[in-house]
């Protein structure tokens, strides 16, 4: 059986390993990522982990990798970073990895392999059209349709985080670092005191102030959910990330949203639910965003 390598490189930490032709996790690890050490050195690291996997494991038939940034994927290079990660813009993954090691590479951005393992094997297989949100520090967009994943022009559709609204960008006003940075604000805290895993516990045992704020991220964000169903009409929308661990106090809040700001005749065909992978969504949807699959 074919194997591939499968890296995942997120803000802190860089999740890697073997998958099978099966589309199966066969082994898996994780290292730090060091983002503010920069581009050249996340480069560094993943040469290290193929040449570590190269040694270990054999039938090694490519290099799949999903990533934070803008990704071109003819050319498998960043074309766009987020300051978390200096100098990562002009990282060549693909030319640099398939001259070194002579095997196929191929590069895609995070939420759009996320968007991948779930349309295919996870909480919208069998759905036609759907859109992902991933939902942390900012909040990313992927949307897929007949197994087609919609790239854009300039490969960065669905960048819905950048979307403005009343307040400011949607994830400005809608992600958990906005949850944390309100309610931190209104409790007279600083905002690496608490966390949202926090808020949602405090919420759990009744303080106003927390089921407020998390009511008024739940609204936000079906607003912003709701304008991007009037342009793409998904049949599903998922929502992961951290925060698609707290499906029991958001799905019933974004819904009640969803139902103020969709007209009726869409809102009743748009179903939400959450993603299935959480954490190796990154690894699986690599694989199948890279086309290896058959």
């Amino acid at each position: 059986m074919k194997r591939y390598i499968s890296i995942d490189i997120g803000g802190t930490a860089i999740k890697y390993g073997i998958i099978g032709e099966d589309a199966k996790i066969m082994l898996k690890k994780s290292i730090p990522t060091e983002a503010g050490k920069g581009g050249p050195a996340i480069l560094d690291k993943v040469i290290g982990i193929v040449n570590e996997m190269l040694v270990s494991h054999s039938e090694i038939a490519g290099i799949c990798i999903s990533t934070a940034g803008m990704v071109d994927t003819e050319t498998g290079s960043i074309f766009y970073s987020a300051p978390l990660i200096p100098n990562y813009a002009g990282t060549q993954f693909k030319k640099i990895l398939e001259e070194k090691f002579q095997i196929p590479c191929e590069v895609e951005n995070d939420v759009n392999c996320a968007a991948m393992a779930e349309y295919y094997a996870g909480a919208a297989k069998g759905y036609h059209s759907m859109l992902m949100l991933t939902i942390g520090t900012g909040i990313g967009g992927a949307f897929i349709a007949g197994g087609k994943l919609l790239k854009g022009h300039t490969y960065s559709a669905c960048e819905v985080g950048y979307m403005n609204m009343e307040e400011g960008t949607f994830e400005e006003i809608a992600a958990t670092s906005a949850l944390v940075a309100r309610t931190a604000k209104r409790l007279h805290k600083t905002a690496d005191a608490i966390s949202g895993k926090w808020i949602f516990e405090q919420a759990q045992d009744g303080n106003e102030v927390c089921i407020e704020e998390i009511d008024r991220m739940c609204d936000i964000l079906a607003k912003g959910i709701s304008n991007i169903c009037y342009v793409l009409n998904p049949e599903i929308v998922l929502l992961g990330g951290g925060i698609s661990a707290q499906t029991d106090w958001l799905k019933p809040r974004i819904e009640m949203g969803m139902e103020k700001y969709l007209i009726p005749v869409i809102r009743k065909k748009t179903k939400l639910d959450f993603a299935k992978f959480k954490n190796q969504a990154g690894m699986i949807g690599a694989y199948y965003a890279a086309g290896f699959i058959g």
